[in-house]
């Protein structure tokens, strides 16, 4: 399994939340002829988490430069009609037979295709947000490269990504800019190819029903706890931990003398190597980080100062429990305690974004302002 090669595309008309600018033949198609296009797709080709591209969901029309091809072989041929030159009319049939010809290679680029999203890395509002697709294509007999090539991958008004040469199996990264706070569906990829003269446009639409949740984007501050402290505590001693045995921590390497019981005997099966299982209990009174007593200028300028006191606490490893006024996180540590904490501010009063609704008058709206 390869990477494809990946070429981004370069456009000045571009928003300010990074959003490309459709162009302007787009812009003259009225909204409710979009939005019915848009459920004739949903109803044609709806989500799956797999999805092979067949006859029914590839579409092939004349790029600009087909339809020069086109007009040239009506002039050649009314020529040589006019002036009974064979020789002409037979060029404007050889020139016909080559555009026929693309149209069926056009179709077999993109038949066979079969897409499946990975699963995404973590990601935090305001920055790029890569979404790994796999591309698997039908390869030659004693040969890893696949029958399809040049195609491109993006999401609506966004940038794509070009896959030279296919093997069989094949990552895409397709770049979603500047997603907001919250669950995101990207919505339906766009994938196209102009294979193999640039007479044809082939394209498809392929929903994968990707959701996934984007964490709200950390600003360094100062930590602020609260737990309930007596005048003889050190609020510096609560919520770490010390070595015990009530609660399993995780894993570390095994010790030469240490105890066999505590040795993680599973994984030593799974030939991870000797593992020991290890064990910690809070030190002090339990500390939590809450909405309420966080300072900020307004409710996203406090979740972001949230998320940072998240990731630097579980750096030191520090057990914590966080509240969002009815929603309560109970005190832990660890990756998967971060990640539950990073979800519940990431969707706190955020409603989902989908990709679909894109309205690129609201976005035009916000530019101005902003630039005001």
């Amino acid at each position: 399994m390869a990477k494809s090669t990946i070429a981004n595309k370069h456009s000045s008309a571009i928003y300010a939340n990074g959003a490309i600018k459709p162009s302007r033949l787009r812009r003259l198609i009225p909204a409710s002829l979009t939005r019915r296009w848009s459920r004739w797709i949903s109803k044609r080709l709806p989500p799956q988490k797999q999805i092979t591209l067949s006859h029914k969901g590839i579409f092939i029309l004349p790029s600009g430069f087909g339809l020069m091809w086109i007009g040239l072989i009506v002039l050649l041929y009314l020529f040589g009609t006019n002036y009974q030159n064979n020789l002409v009319i037979g060029l404007s049939l050889l020139l016909a037979s080559v555009f026929h010809t693309c149209i069926i290679y056009s179709y077999k680029n993109l038949a066979g295709l079969t897409f499946n999203a990975v699963t995404p890395p973590q990601g935090y509002a305001g920055d790029n947000m890569p979404f790994p697709i796999m591309l698997t294509g039908h390869t030659r007999q004693h040969n890893p490269d696949t029958t399809h090539q040049q195609i491109c991958l993006q999401f609506s008004y966004q940038r794509h990504v070009r896959v030279k040469q296919m093997h069989e199996q094949t990552i895409a990264t397709v770049p979603f800019e500047h997603p907001t706070r919250g669950k995101l569906n990207p919505g339906r990829i766009k994938v196209s190819s102009y294979f193999p003269l640039g007479l044809c446009r082939a394209w498809s639409y392929v929903d994968l029903d990707i959701h996934h949740v984007i964490f709200a984007k950390p600003e360094m501050c100062d930590i602020e706890l609260s737990s309930h402290i007596s005048d003889n505590d050190n609020p510096n001693d609560h919520g770490k931990l010390r070595p015990g045995v009530d609660d399993y921590k995780g894993l570390r390497t095994y010790k030469p003398g240490e105890s066999l019981k505590h040795v993680a005997w599973k994984q030593w099966a799974q030939d991870k190597g000797m593992l020991s299982k290890e064990f910690a209990e809070p030190e002090g009174l339990p500390v939590w980080l809450t909405l309420a007593n966080t300072s900020g200028n307004n409710i996203e300028h406090q979740l972001s100062k949230l998320a940072w006191q998240v990731d630097k606490l579980s750096q030191t490893q520090q057990m914590f429990g966080l509240i969002l006024d009815d929603h309560i996180i109970n005190q832990q540590t660890g990756e998967a305690h971060r990640v539950a904490c990073h979800t519940a501010i990431a969707t706190y009063h955020a409603p989902t974004n989908m990709n679909p609704d894109f309205n690129p008058s609201n976005v035009a709206t916000q530019s101005a302002g902003e630039s005001s």
